[in-house]
């Protein structure tokens, strides 16, 4: 099993077990010869996790979302280096892992809310466009391209916000909207890194990282709240 496919496993087992939580209103720990939910956290966090379904997911979302930064710097990295060529194979394989992921997060989401699956990937797959648009059109230096991926980038919290509240009411559209406004700005910065050599790249990526847990922090917060989990 590789590395994605161990995470994603980490996360729908907590996502199943928030799920299961909901229906019976007890955790698998209060069951008499239930198997342990740490197994899979364990799994995620290389050494004993807490057991809380609730926490879990945070932590298999916060994962997701931070491995989602680091692909998406090698992705706008290597684009760059075979001059803005999609098509040749180091790009083709980094895009890969990028996409990869995004799968793993629309699984999860699946998870627990099967209907939102196929959106949340076309959405967030809708996102990682805009953001090779931006690289390109610094590449290039072509201001219309970075003007016009900006706004879609704008637009397209809001609709991600929307789409995320239709899904789980207890997230207001407008908070999840402006929580992607660090993740946006700062993954810019480390666009604008990347195409001018700068050596700030890795710490600004890794700054854009570090953005991602109170991204999973709200996300698995308010499924946690939809699912009535404690």
């Amino acid at each position: 099993m590789n590395r994605t496919s161990l995470r994603l496993a980490a996360v729908v087992a907590g996502l199943t077990i928030t799920a299961t939580a909901c229906s019976s209103n007890s955790t698998s720990s209060d069951k008499p010869g239930a198997a342990p939910t740490t197994a899979a956290a364990a799994a995620l966090k290389g050494s004993a996790a807490v057991n809380a379904p609730a926490s879990e997911l945070r932590a298999g979302l916060t994962y997701l979302l931070t491995e989602h930064v680091y692909l998406a710097g090698i992705a706008i990295q290597q684009a760059v280096k075979d001059g803005g060529d999609l098509t040749k194979p180091g790009t083709k394989a980094a895009v890969a892992d990028l996409d990869a992921n995004s799968v793993a997060l629309s699984k999860a989401v699946g998870s627990a809310y099967p209907a939102a699956e196929k959106p949340f990937l076309a959405s967030w797959r809708q996102h990682i466009g805009f953001f090779v648009d931006y690289t390109l059109g610094k590449a290039t230096k072509n201001a219309a391209k970075v003007a016009q991926a900006k706004k879609e980038l704008d637009g397209y919290r809001t609709n991600f916000g929307q789409l995320i509240n239709s899904v789980v009411p207890q997230l207001p559209a407008d908070a999840v909207a402006t929580e992607l406004k660090p993740h946006v700005a700062s993954l810019f910065v480390a666009i604008n890194d990347v195409v001018t050599g700068s050596p700030s790249t890795f710490a600004d990526l890794t700054t854009a990282a570090g953005h991602m847990p109170g991204t999973a922090k709200i996300l698995a917060g308010g499924i946690a709240d939809d699912k009535g989990l404690a």
